[in-house]
């Protein structure tokens, strides 16, 4: 019986040990890479002034840098300038996090009180350095989206904050007047990995993977460290803001010319060529959402299964 005994102990120990092996080889094998200004602790500022028509404002407009673009914007047109600034850095311990707020934006012109709805939201693309009239009404056609990448990471980290309003959601869109529409608005944190290719001047693609975390609540306090899996190829059932699109995301052609990138199936197997992350205070379309929704993120990193 106590030969029995001493085996159960020495065959539990050695289970343990295989075990914690096993689990210590597994976190060994998995390698984190921060992405380029991730961090959010070096940020460039431009002092751009608004037009006297609107008020003659000087306004700081915040760029990160790096891959990344945002929803900050200088506009002009009809030869007024107007800044629109609703991503900013903010203290957060010893550097930085980066802030984006949905805001409604109220622009006097000779005594007339026009309002817009803008997102807070920063992605891997490019924003034009100045918005003209025709960017202004679409604001798709305005961000060259995501950049390019051929890796195949298993997941992808960060921390983040957010303060989601209960309201119903508007739409204002320069105009005098701010119109309920109905429905909650919700951040989001999503990353897209493509294969594109090009045809006629079409920008197609294929969708390698997709994930996506809809912000449906305030957090309180940060969310550290927080992971969100990559699945590569079709998800077994596909949720409504995951699925492929053919009119959300704009690039550059071989032309020069801003096309839709258009997404033509699931393919798990391609290496992607492209990756887009986008986080932002607000999920609905440009100009529609819940003013006072903020969203903060820090320290963005990709996870990879060496």
């Amino acid at each position: 019986m106590k030969t029995n005994k001493t085996l159960a102990v020495i065959l539990t120990a050695f289970l343990i040990l295989t075990l914690l092996f096993v689990a210590l080889r597994v976190s060994a094998q998995e390698r984190i890479e921060m992405l380029p200004f991730g961090n959010f602790d070096n940020w460039a500022e431009r002092q751009i002034k608004e037009s006297r028509l609107i008020g003659g404002q000087t306004r700081t407009l915040y760029k990160i840098g790096g891959p990344w673009g945002s929803s900050n914007a200088h506009a002009k047109a009809f030869g007024i300038d107007k800044v629109s600034v609703s991503v900013r850095p903010e203290k957060r311990g010893n550097g930085y996090c980066c802030r984006m707020e949905s805001t409604l934006e109220v622009v006097t012109a000779i005594g007339i009180d026009l309002k817009a709805l803008a997102t807070g939201s920063i992605y891997t693309g490019k924003m034009m350095d100045v918005v003209g009239m025709k960017q202004s009404s679409d604001p798709n056609s305005a961000i060259d989206m995501g950049i390019p990448f051929t890796k195949r990471p298993s997941a992808l980290i960060l921390d983040y904050k957010a303060l989601i309003q209960n309201k119903t959601a508007v739409f204002a869109n320069a105009g005098t007047k701010v119109k309920e529409v109905g429905g909650h608005d919700e951040g989001h944190i999503t990353i897209i990995l493509q294969h594109r290719w090009e045809e006629n001047g079409h920008v197609y693609a294929y969708r390698v993977g997709t994930a996506v975390k809809r912000l449906n609540q305030s957090t309180g306090n940060w969310v550290n460290n927080f992971r969100l899996p990559i699945q590569y190829g079709k998800p077994a059932k596909v949720k409504p803001y995951e699925a492929l699109a053919n009119d959300r995301h704009k690039t550059h052609n071989s032309q020069g010319k801003m096309v839709c990138i258009e997404e033509v199936d699931w393919r798990a197997d391609m290496k992607p060529t492209h990756m887009i992350i986008q986080i932002s205070a607000g999920s609905m379309k440009p100009f529609t959402g819940c003013p006072g929704n903020v969203v903060w993120c820090d320290n963005i990193r990709l996870a990879y299964a060496d």
